[in-house]
């Protein structure tokens, strides 16, 4: 049975550790040698706290000891005296700060290093991954799930990017005005990527509600705060609202529930609220992203709460506009899924034929929709293989119970 000190090192490491890894590398400028403190600081914990007790402040605690390695392994390294000195003396406020720990609080510097993954000089397709790991601490074989590729390929990426950030002396900052755009899109992405993550229970959590999501969550509406004129902050924040409101009605006794079956009386109408007036904030600067446009796209659907109804022909419209401003996969099948319903399962078919086939192998929803479409058609035995590779792709025992509950209709049907 796990200690109450080894539960709590745990949770501090869950709940902390991109603000740790935050604080560290911002001042240091070195992510791996952050990272490496750090975990030796965990180590320490689960050594020291079972025999003295939780410290007050956890999290304090750790900051102190992670620092005091960082110091020592840059006394260890053959480094210039000058170099020594500044990692010396970046590390003065922490000591300062860290003298009373039951009180110790520290800035949350997670945006500068949010920032600093998305540097022109680290190639864009690591961009999102290395602010996933470094950030909110997913781990590199659930990124490669995510991302299909290999761990191993997937950790030497991530290695590279942060070498990269040291040797370039790549600043942690937020952009000045004219090189926001840009970077912005990649924090925001990568944000994204970190909600849709915990939203389907890849990083392990119970309740991923008190994960990642709540995580993304936060950085935006920090974002927001900052970036009080950048309507697609806006859209992101308002997007992952609209999601999170649903969030109980998504299970039933364990069960899954699509949107559509979803018993709209479960929906946070207080988080809706919040969400439909950051939508019509970012509308106000007539500058419509492809955030603000998916956030527009969940409001049709929070809509059914107060008519009954789903307005297909706007959702219909609505991902025409994403697909124009950004063709990804996921946009282009969820499309085919609104066709169906519109115009039938024939037309849904021939979009979902139309995409490049590579692409599709290994995207679960492709499978499932198509599953769907075709079991629409009466093509039983197609349907039920498309079904069983939407099984075997999904990784959540939910989705693939309730794919299966449809399998087995299907088979029975054609029996």
């Amino acid at each position: 049975m796990k200690s109450d000190a080894g539960r709590a090192a745990e949770k501090v490491a869950r709940q902390s550790y991109g603000k740790l890894i935050a604080f560290l590398a911002a001042r240091s400028r070195d992510v791996p040698a952050a990272e490496d403190a750090l975990c030796d600081a965990l180590a320490a914990a689960l050594r020291t706290w079972p025999e003295r007790g939780v410290p007050d402040n956890p999290e304090a605690w750790l900051l102190t000891v992670a620092r005091r390695n960082l110091l020592q392994a840059a006394r260890r390294q053959t480094v210039r005296d000058n170099a020594r000195s500044t990692v010396a003396m970046a590390f003065e406020e922490a000591e300062e700060r860290m003298n009373d720990v039951h009180d110790a609080v520290f800035p949350d510097e997670r945006l500068k290093l949010l920032f600093a993954c998305t540097h022109p000089a680290i190639d864009k397709s690591v961009h999102t991954p290395l602010m996933l790991q470094t950030v909110l601490g997913i781990d590199a074989k659930t990124m490669a799930r995510a991302f299909v590729v290999s761990p191993d390929a997937m950790s030497q990426r991530l290695v590279r990017a942060k070498v990269k950030i040291r040797d370039a002396g790549i600043p942690f900052a937020i952009p000045e005005r004219p090189l926001l755009p840009e970077r912005l899109a990649g924090v925001l992405a990568a944000i994204y990527a970190a909600y849709g993550i915990g939203w389907d229970g890849l990083d392990g959590e119970q309740d991923s509600r008190t994960g990642l999501t709540g995580e993304a969550i936060w950085l935006g509406r920090t974002l927001t705060t900052i970036l009080s004129d950048e309507p697609e902050v806006m859209g992101l924040l308002s997007l992952m609202l609209y999601c999170e409101a649903r969030g109980h009605a998504r299970r039933s006794g364990g069960a899954y529930i699509p949107l559509e079956e979803q018993d709209t009386g479960l929906w946070n109408e207080i988080m809706m609220a919040e969400a439909d007036a950051l939508l019509r904030k970012a509308g106000s600067f007539n500058r419509f992203g492809p955030f603000q446009c998916q956030a527009a796209i969940q409001s049709v659907h929070a809509t059914r709460r107060r008519t009954g109804t789903t307005d297909w022909e706007a959702l219909a419209t609505l991902y025409r506009a994403l697909i124009a401003m950004k063709p990804s996969l996921g946009a282009k099948v969820a499309h085919a899924a609104v066709i169906g319903r519109l115009e039938g399962a024939a037309p849904a078919l021939a979009l979902l034929d139309a995409l490049e086939q590579r692409s599709v192998a290994s995207y679960q929803p492709y499978w499932a929709v198509r599953a769907h479409l075709l079991s629409e058609l009466g093509e039983s035995e197609a349907g039920a293989t498309a079904y069983r590779i939407a099984i075997g792709l999904s990784d959540s025992p939910a989705v693939s119970s309730f794919l299966t509950d449809r399998l087995r209709a299907i088979i029975s049907r054609s029996a």
